[in-house]
């Protein structure tokens, strides 16, 4: 887990295990895993920017909606993240600005068809100060 996430095989599925010093690193490392499951980040520039505010009513439901909000601008827009930098970040929300670019099937080999992020088997907590966080992706 040197990356600060490690990816696991889930039957039919992938899953995450993350680690971080603090919640805001455990949510840039969330990041960079799922984006690594769709493409290679070292083919990636950060030659654009976006802007997410994801808001939930818990923990579980941010960490969730954080990543399904990725997924979405993925899907959506081809947008494609390489450098994640929270500018806020508590229990209910989470404001970030992210550099990438739009995915180009040219420079970019594809990944994995990630899906969504599930609340299945989903676990974040925080022990000794460090916090981990471990997600079933559906493909």
């Amino acid at each position: 887990m040197n990356r600060g996430f490690e990816i696991l095989d889930i039957s039919g599925d992938a899953g995450l295990r993350v680690q971080g010093r603090s919640l805001e690193e455990l949510f840039v490392k969330s990041a960079l895993g799922v984006y690594s499951l769709i493409t290679d980040l070292s083919t990636v520039e950060p030659a654009d920017s976006a802007d997410i505010k994801v808001n939930r009513e818990s923990l579980d439901g941010l960490f969730v909606g954080w990543l399904n909000e990725l997924i979405f601008r993925f899907d959506t827009y081809g947008f494609i993240g390489k450098e994640v930098r929270i500018k806020n970040i508590n229990e209910n929300g989470v404001e970030a600005g992210i550099r990438g670019e739009e995915f180009d099937p040219e420079r970019h080999e594809r990944g994995l068809l990630v899906k969504a992020a599930t609340y299945h088997n989903l676990r974040i907590e925080e022990k000794n100060g460090i916090w981990t966080a471990e997600v079933v992706l559906d493909m």
